[in-house]
């Protein structure tokens, strides 16, 4: 399992590549010495094996020694420069929206969706960050997120066996609850027909992003289209219950029909799978390592209890 830390690390380099390819990109600078690998394929391969093993640090470490903190590549379909320079990542971390604007490989945006908030830039970006942060911290969610947990986890727990895999169940239970959340649909039958779809969504974004040559991306695309269309049914429900003036559901979506801003359905569909996508695999590592370390530390577990 990838620890913290690790996790952590790659998202600071992720970031620092994507924001360093397009600042280099737009200006005639020097780039930094590297190497593109294959044709096409670059050196996606190398990347993905490493972030899928339980090491990944030696796909940095080994560039870095050979040419530097700051190196190009070639990943997932896009020449990108990757930084592991602390001070330049924290530079343009905090930069994010004033020097430069942060992006993703064409193939990750095509999963992601063009309204995605992950994608979002200028004003629409700044009124959905805001409907979002006005959400999380209403009454709605703090009267009820504990509630919501204490059930579905309990809801989970009463379908173990004697043996699960606590990071699958962990992912799990942050799904449901998320979708809780946005759309207020306990867990049942369509919302693990939608986890299964979404989970092969998840996969397409840590492969080679070649459809013709890559079938988990292909299989990736075409459950992003059956989510995007799950969703899109759910979205047009509500809005036609809103508009007839029918009692409302007090979750995301509802706070999205309701804020007045005339959103269309791709636009708000695309947002709730970037709300799907932007906790799945850190909440639900952060469960798993809670879990390990308390069941390491006895002290801590009892003084929880």
């Amino acid at each position: 399992m990838v620890s913290l830390p690790t996790l952590l690390l790659l998202f600071a380099a992720s970031a620092a590549a994507i924001f360093l390819h397009r600042a280099f990109s737009r200006r005639k600078f020097r780039l930094p010495p590297g190497s593109y690998g294959l044709p096409f394929i670059g050196e996606t391969l190398q990347l993905i094996s490493a972030y899928k093993s339980s090491n990944p640090e030696p796909f940095m470490d080994e560039r870095v020694r050979r040419y530097g903190s700051i190196f190009m590549t070639h990943v997932f379909g896009e020449p990108t420069v990757f930084s592991a320079d602390p001070e330049l990542n924290r530079f343009i971390l905090q930069n994010e929206g004033k020097l430069l604007d942060c992006s993703y490989p064409g193939s990750i945006s095509n999963l992601l969706g063009k309204h995605s908030l992950l994608l979002m830039k200028g004003a629409l970006h700044k009124r959905m960050h805001s409907l979002t942060m006005s959400f999380a911290n209403s009454s709605i969610i703090k009267d009820h997120l504990l509630h919501h947990i204490d059930r579905i986890i309990g809801l989970n727990l009463d379908t173990w066996s004697d043996r699960v895999t606590l990071m699958d169940q962990a992912k799990k239970i942050t799904f449901e609850l998320t979708v809780k959340q946005l759309m207020s649909f306990d867990p049942d039958e369509w919302t693990e027909s939608l986890r299964k779809e979404y989970v092969l969504v998840i996969e397409g974004f840590f492969t080679l992003p070649l459809p013709l040559f890559s079938t988990t991306y292909r299989r990736a695309i075409k459950a992003r289209t059956k989510v995007a269309e799950a969703l899109t049914l759910v979205v047009r429900q509500r809005r036609e219950e809103y508009n007839q003036g029918k009692e409302k559901k007090s979750d995301m979506l509802g706070a999205l029909l309701a804020s007045g801003d005339h959103f269309s359905d791709d636009q708000i569909v695309d947002f709730l799978l970037a709300l799907l996508v932007a906790g799945y695999e850190t909440t639900s590592t952060i469960m798993t390592l809670a879990v390990k370390f308390l069941t390491e530390t006895p002290l801590a577990l009892a003084q929880l209890k």
